[in-house]
C-alpha cells in the first residue's frame, strides 16, 4: 500500500473512532435517571422512608467552622453582631468590641476576616479519626451559615474557602477523611436567613457597598419576603452543594421555614431524594423547625435546637446541641458542659426514638482546643464499653422513669448535670431491655419500678442481667415495689451506667 493512501486511511479511522466518541459521550450525557419523586407530598410518601441507618447511628458530630472563628468572640453569629447594636451573646457585645479591636466597619468589616481564615493546620484525617473515637456515626460540616461565606468549592459564589481564606476544599477533604473512617457524611446550610442576616443601617459600612453585594446582600425590608432573585440564588447555591459533595444527610437551619420560602419546599425534597437514588444512597433531611412545620413530619428527619422531646416520638427525630453553653463556633473563653451531663442527655435522647448531633467549633487554624477533644474522647470512652445499649437500638414501651425534666423549645437545655440513679432510660434490641441509670448510688443498689413483679409494661419473667458497664459482681430479685439490683465494688465510670436485661421465653 502506498504511504500517501495508508495515511488517507488512517486519518479517516482516526476521525471515525473520534466521531464515535462524541457520539457516545453525548449520548451518555443525555441519559436520565428516572425521577422517582415528583415534588408533590403524596408522592414522596408514597416512595420515602427514613433509613434504618440513621435510626441505628444514635450520635453524630456538627462543625461550625468558618471566618468567625477568627475573632473568636461571643458566637458564630458574631459577623451580625458586627452591624447590629442591639445584639448580644453570652454577655458579650460584638458590637463595640469590634470597634474597639478592629475598628469601624467602613474600615474594617467581616469581609476582612477572610484572608485570615487561613486553616494552615488543619487536618481532615486526625478531625474524621476523633469523631471515630468519639463513637460518632455521621459527621456534619456547615457548608456556608448566614454570613454568606462557603466552605466548599462553590461554583455559584466567588466568597468560597479554596478562592479565599483557607484556599482548598476543605469539605471534600472532610469527606473523604470522613469516609475513610466508615461514618456518613452530612452537610448543613444556613443561607437562607442570609437575605436579612447583615443590618445596612449605616451608609458608610461596606455593607452597603454594592461590590460586596454577593457576600452581604442588600438591604430588605422587615417582614418582607425573598425575592426571586434570592430564592433562585439560595437554590442554585444548594443544588450545587448537593450535586458536587452527594451527602447522606442534608440538613437546614431557620430560615427555610420563613413566609416566602414555601415554593421550594416540595422542590428541593424531591430534588435531594432523586440524588439520593441516583447515587444508590439512603440519604436524611433535616430541617430546624419546631414552630411552623415547613415539612410533613413523615417525610423527614425533625431537628431540634438545644432542646429535647419529652415523650417516645413516633417518628426518629434530632437534638442538636453544642459542647459549650453558648457559643457555636470557636469562642477563646467558652464555658463548656461536663461530658457526663451530654451523655445523660444521649441516653434520654435515644430512649425517645432520637438521635444527637453534638457540634464542636474549630479554631481558625484548624484545630480543635483541648476542652472539646476531651469531652468527645470521654464520651467515646464510655460509648466503647456501652455503646450497645445506644446503638441500633429502639424505644421500649416507656421512655424511663424518674425525675429528669426536659423541654422541646429552643435554647431550653439544662446545663448542669442534675440527675442520678433513680433516673431510669430504657432502649430494645430484639428481645433484649437494656435499662440505663444516669446516675451512681452510692449503696450500690438501683430499684427499677416500671420492672415490678405486677408491672403492666411486662409480663415475662426475667430471666438473666448483666451488668455492661464493669465487671462488678451483681445480684437481683424482682419485688411488687421494683426489680432491684445490687453491684457490688465500686462505680466503675464516672457517667451512667447501664444493665442488659434478657426474659424467659
Amino acid at each position: 500500500m502506498k504511504p500517501f493512501r495508508r495515511y488517507v486511511l488512517l486519518v479517516l479511522a482516526t476521525m471515525f473512532v473520534a466521531v464515535s466518541c462524541k457520539t457516545e459521550e453525548k449520548e451518555e450525557k443525555t441519559v436520565e435517571v428516572p425521577q422517582k419523586y415528583k415534588p408533590e407530598w403524596e408522592s414522596i410518601r408514597n416512595g420515602y422512608k427514613i433509613p434504618e441507618w440513621f435510626r441505628d447511628a444514635k450520635f453524630g458530630i456538627f462543625l461550625h467552622w468558618g471566618p468567625y472563628a477568627v475573632p473568636a468572640y461571643s458566637s458564630a453569629k458574631y459577623p451580625k453582631g458586627i452591624y447590629q447594636e442591639s445584639w448580644t451573646k453570652g454577655g458579650k457585645h460584638p458590637y463595640s468590641y469590634h470597634r474597639k479591636t478592629y475598628g469601624d466597619p467602613s474600615v474594617f468589616g467581616y469581609k476582612d476576616f477572610i484572608p485570615m481564615f487561613k486553616a494552615e493546620k488543619f487536618d481532615a484525617t486526625q478531625w474524621a479519626k476523633l469523631f471515630k473515637q468519639a463513637g460518632a456515626k455521621y459527621v456534619v460540616p456547615v457548608a456556608e451559615h448566614h454570613d454568606g461565606f462557603a466552605m466548599y468549592n462553590s461554583n455559584v459564589t466567588r466568597w468560597n474557602a479554596v478562592n479565599m481564606g483557607p484556599k482548598k476544599d476543605v469539605m471534600r477533604m472532610l469527606k473523604n477523611a470522613i469516609e475513610n473512617e466508615g461514618m456518613k457524611f452530612g452537610v448543613s446550610s444556613h443561607f437562607a436567613l442570609n437575605r436579612q442576616y447583615f443590618s445596612h443601617k449605616d451608609p458608610s459600612w461596606d455593607t452597603n457597598d454594592p461590590q460586596y453585594k454577593d457576600l452581604y446582600w442588600e438591604k430588605v425590608k422587615k417582614g418582607s419576603k425573598p425575592s426571586q432573585e434570592f430564592l433562585d440564588l439560595w437554590w442554585n447555591r444548594t443544588t450545587d452543594i448537593v450535586d458536587q459533595y452527594e451527602p447522606d444527610l442534608l440538613w437546614f437551619d431557620f430560615g427555610l421555614d420563613k413566609p416566602g420560602f414555601e415554593s421550594v419546599h416540595k422542590e428541593i425534597l424531591a430534588y435531594y431524594y432523586n440524588k439520593g437514588l441516583e447515587w444508590n444512597k439512603e440519604v436524611v433531611f433535616q430541617d430546624k423547625n419546631m414552630k411552623n412545620k415547613s415539612f410533613p413530619e413523615d417525610l423527614i428527619v425533625l431537628d431540634i435546637e438545644r432542646g429535647r422531646m419529652d415523650h417516645i416520638y413516633k417518628y426518629p427525630w434530632q437534638t442538636d446541641t453544642s459542647v459549650g453553653k453558648i457559643a457555636w463556633g470557636y469562642v477563646k473563653d467558652e464555658q463548656f458542659k461536663s461530658y457526663d451531663y451530654l451523655l445523660d442527655e444521649l441516653i434520654d435522647i435515644v430512649s425517645k426514638n432520637g438521635c444527637l448531633l453534638l457540634n464542636i467549633g474549630p479554631k481558625a487554624d484548624g484545630t480543635i482546643s483541648d476542652e472539646p477533644r476531651n469531652i468527645l474522647l470521654k464520651m467515646g470512652e464510655w460509648l466503647s464499653v456501652n455503646g450497645e445499649a445506644i446503638y441500633e437500638t429502639r424505644p421500649w414501651k416507656i421512655y424511663g422513669e424518674g425525675p429528669t425534666k426536659v423541654s422541646m423549645g429552643h435554647h431550653s437545655e439544662r446545663n448542669n448535670k442534675t440527675s442520678g440513679y433513680e433516673d431510669i432510660r430504657f432502649t430494645t434490641k430484639g428481645d433484649v431491655l437494656y435499662a440505663t441509670a444516669l446516675g451512681w448510688n452510692e449503696s450500690g443498689v438501683f430499684t427499677i419500678k416500671s420492672l415490678a413483679s405486677n408491672n403492666p409494661h411486662e409480663t415475662r419473667e426475667i430471666a438473666s442481667i448483666a451488668f455492661i458497664s464493669g465487671k462488678n459482681a451483681i445480684d437481683w430479685k424482682q419485688t411488687e415495689a421494683g426489680l432491684v439490683i445490687e453491684v457490688d465494688g465500686e462505680k466503675p465510670c464516672e457517667a451512667a451506667f447501664a444493665f442488659k436485661i434478657k426474659f424467659k421465653d
